[in-house]
């Protein structure tokens, strides 16, 4: 059971990684049937139950298989997890600072940045989400953390090519001059030249939010630990 939960895995994020960006490709078409806050409400349907179905077997299961190293008990691991798993969220988060449009309580909108942590990297996501999951990987050390975090990577580097492919349909030229002011690898573009940081556009709530997001994620894990047993 404990390498068949492997598969079984892969098999969740498969499922997720094919909603998620089938309904990301589909909005255009659905929006035209009914309606933006229609198609965000459907969206959330589908993604949202996947989504905690998937980090409640990851949370359940993550002791699975052949364990390949164990660094928990080794001095100033714990502090560098969980420093690497706040700078994953600054980078996940920050990308969805449209609460209101997520919620479908304003029409949900398709954006092309150029500000805040998009100076940084045009993909922050992807970048947390890899972030994230070295974080996780180096503590558990499980052959079945490695597996997960694979697929989480893949299906996030996935996403860079299926999301510049859609602001590319929608936004042409306009897309064009921002992907040749903007760079995958966080820095590069800064590095180059071709943007400069600005700090004030970082002072933002939403910054705020993340950090409490982050204390209150630390203090809730042994429920969710709990909860996952529960779930399964």
């Amino acid at each position: 059971m404990a390498i068949a939960s492997h598969g079984i895995m892969l098999a969740l994020l498969f499922v997720f990684a094919v909603a998620h960006s089938g309904l990301a490709a589909l909005r255009p078409w659905g929006e035209a049937r009914i309606g933006a806050r229609g198609y965000r409400v459907l969206f959330a349907l589908v993604s949202l139950p996947l989504a905690v179905a998937t980090i409640a077997y990851f949370i359940h299961h993550r002791y699975d298989g052949v364990q390949l190293w164990m660094v928990q008990g080794v001095p100033g691991i714990e502090p560098l997890v969980w420093g690497l798993s706040f700078v994953s969220f600054l980078f996940l988060y920050p990308a969805t600072f449209n609460l209101l449009e997520i919620a479908a309580i304003d029409k949900p909108e398709v954006h092309l940045y150029e500000t805040g942590i998009v100076r940084v990297c045009r993909h922050p996501q992807m970048v947390g989400q890899v972030i994230w999951c070295v974080a996780h990987t180096l503590w558990i050390g499980t052959s079945f953390t490695v597996v997960t975090s694979i697929g989480l990577i893949l299906h996030h580097i996935f996403g860079v090519w299926h999301g510049d492919r859609r602001w590319r349909s929608r936004y042409g030229d306009q897309f064009d001059k921002l992907r040749d002011r903007t760079s995958i690898v966080p820095f590069l573009a800064i590095w180059q030249g071709k943007q400069t940081l600005q700090w004030r556009e970082f002072l933002r709530p939403a910054y705020l939010g993340v950090v409490i997001f982050v204390i209150a994620l630390w203090r809730a894990h042994p429920w969710l630990i709990q909860w996952s047993h529960r779930f399964i």
